[in-house]
This record gives structure tokens, sequence and C-alpha cells, in this order.
């Protein structure tokens, strides 16, 4: 699309959101206004899910998550190698212990077969008692829950699935955030949908998780604003992100077609170059980013920059490679095919309101 027809529907969406943030403004309802209760109603019916509770970030929701399973000391999270650092912070911050999976080199996420080699070593090589398994829907594309979901089950795990940067996308007609037994997005303003700071929401079908999880948010709040009947923490979606998310949900799919022909534009002309993402038949992409894969990464990182061409590198570490990590070193297992991304990933310019030219241009340039 060309840029007048890009800026005119720009403007239009700016118009709106303005609008909707001075509302609010108006009203002084910022914190627990009633954009925040119908935006979860909206979301929880986008999705699929009975619940969908809102809180300040997804580093929260996964924590939040794995706080209403108890999840602790003792217990083995099995996590991609290959992600950004708060899927396998959030398990540390439970005092778990996160063990690091390998991924697919062409979709990018959890390995199914080399889980099931993690599970069984840790099962009969460890003291961890195997708990739950967080599947990272990573740069847009689900994870493969067709072979997760079955492991989950044979092997009583729970399942989380971090869709901080998938939320959109689909797999055999099911939305991104309707696969885990409980699922955790972002909404932080680079993510699919992205608000004007930061904000986090949980998604699940369980009646009692979402009471839990809603009072685990609330300072661990009962029936009653003083009425604490746990220990929770302060992890709200203020009113303003609410408003602004709101309206950017009414011009979600429009957005989402968007990306998916960008990234039909980006492999058009970019194959047989560089190694691309590869997105299944029975799958749909958010496009959080779009990642390729080139031997020579660094060197064409750096004359894309020259050509004045932004890109990035997600991610440069493993998890297993982070020094955080290190006391849990002992645990760990290599995983081959994340270190080799680690250093041939690079992340294109990736949003709706791409033209026609800047893509050519970014391809031809490649």
């Amino acid at each position: 699309m060309q840029l007048r027809d890009l800026h005119r529907q720009y403007l239009a969406m700016k118009a709106e959101i303005d609008s909707a943030m001075l509302a609010t403004v108006d009203s002084a309802a910022f914190i627990m206004g009633n954009a925040v209760a119908e935006l979860e109603r909206q979301l929880a019916e986008y999705v699929g899910v009975k619940h969908c509770i809102t809180c300040a970030n997804c580093t929260d929701a996964l924590r939040l998550a794995l706080t209403t399973w108890n999840i602790g000391a003792g217990d083995a999270v099995f996590v991609p190698d290959f992600t950004f650092f708060a899927s396998a912070e959030a398990v540390a911050l439970r005092g778990a212990t996160p063990i690091f999976v390998d991924v697919c080199r062409n979709y990018y996420n959890i390995d199914a077969e080399d889980l099931v080699v993690k599970i069984n070593y840790v099962e009969s090589q460890t003291d961890l008692h195997p708990a739950a398994v967080i599947a990272v829907d990573l740069f847009g594309m689900p994870a493969d829950y067709a072979a997760i979901k079955p492991l989950c089950k044979a092997h009583n795990l729970l399942l989380l699935e971090d869709g901080a940067q998938g939320f959109g996308g689909s797999y055999d007609g099911s939305k991104a955030c309707s696969f885990g037994d409980i699922a955790a997005t972002s909404f932080f303003p680079a993510k699919p949908l992205g608000c004007y700071g930061d904000g986090g929401a949980l998604f699940t079908d369980n009646d009692e998780w979402a009471e839990t999880l809603r009072s685990l948010c609330l300072h661990g709040r009962g029936k009653e604003k003083y009425d604490n009947v746990r220990i929770g923490i302060n992890s709200r979606l203020d009113t303003v992100q609410a408003a602004v998310l709101q309206v950017k949900m009414r011009h979600f799919d429009e957005e989402l077609a968007a990306v998916n022909r960008i990234a039909q534009s980006y492999s058009t002309l970019l194959g047989g170059r560089v190694s691309l993402p590869e997105v299944p038949a029975t799958a749909v992409s958010s496009w959080a980013q779009y990642t390729i894969r080139s031997d020579n990464r660094d060197l064409l990182k750096a004359r894309l920059h020259e050509a004045g061409i932004p890109s990035a590198v997600y991610y440069p570490r493993t998890m297993s490679l982070q020094r955080a990590f290190a006391p849990v070193m002992k645990y760990q297992r290599p995983c081959p095919v994340a270190e080799e991304l680690s250093r041939s990933v690079l992340s294109l310019p990736m949003h709706p309101y791409l033209t026609d030219d800047e893509i050519e241009l970014i391809a031809t340039t490649i």
C-alpha cells in the first residue's frame, strides 16, 4: 500500500485514540475504570476463552500464573532456550528451576522432540519435580501445540502459553492465548496489539484459577477491598491503556492482514537470498517480528545500518548462556539449534504501515 493511504489510516486511528484518552482523563477513573472490564470481555471473546484478567505486564502475568499453580522450589519448568529473558525469569522468581529446551530451526519455537528428551532427563537424572511447560509463541508464530499438549498430558505437566508476541496468531483455527491451561500476553508498544505503555493479560477457562489470578493482581484481595486472603502483588492495567487498546482492537484484524501481506512480500522478494521464517499451512502468524537467518548476519546488519534501514537481533544470547542462570547450569543439557540461531537471526522492519516502496528498498538492499 502507498504512503498516502497508510497515512490516512493512521491519522484516523490516532484521532480515535486521542478521543478515548481524553475521555478517560475527563472521567478521572484512571484505575479500574469501566474500560478495563470491557476490554477484558472483548479480549476473552476474541481469543475464545471464558476469562481474561488484565495486569501490569506480561512478566507479571507469567509469574501470577505460576503462583496460582503453587509452583516453587524443587519444581522444574521447561522453557525454550531461545526466547526473551522474562519467560525463564518468571520461573526463577518463583524459586523454581528453568530447564532449557531446544527450538525448531525454521519456526523458532520449542522443539517437541527435545522437550521429550529434557522431560525424561529431569525425571530420571535429577531431584527436581517436573511441574510445567512454558511454550512461547515467538515472533508471532504459535508453538506446535498439537505435539506439546499431548506431551504435557502424558507427563502430568501444566501448560503455560507465553503469548507475549503471539496475540492475533492462530493454529488449526484456534487463536493464540487459547492453548495453555493459562496463557499470558503483552501489550508493550512493540507487540502486535500494543498500548502506550506497559500492559499484560492472562487467559483461562478455569473458574477457580481466574478468581485466584484476579485476587493476586490486587494484593491478594478477597470479596472486599480491605479483605486480603493471600499474599499478592499490585499488578493492574490502568484505564488509559485499556481505552487505547479498545480502539486498537477495532482496527486489529485490519492490521493483522496488513502484516501478513508484508510478510508475504518479504518472502517473495528475499526467497533464495537468506533463510526465511516459515509458517505451517495450518497456522497464522501475527508477525511480531519478521526474522531471517544469515551466516553473515553481523555484516548484513552493518550494511543495512549504512543504508539507513533499522534491524535488530532477537536474541544474541540463549537463556542457558545468561549469567543470571549460572546457579542452575548443573541441570542444563545442550541446545545446539538455539545457539545457532543466536548467531544468525536478524529481524527486519515489520509493522502494518510499511509501504510497498519501503519493503522493496529493504529487500533490494539485502
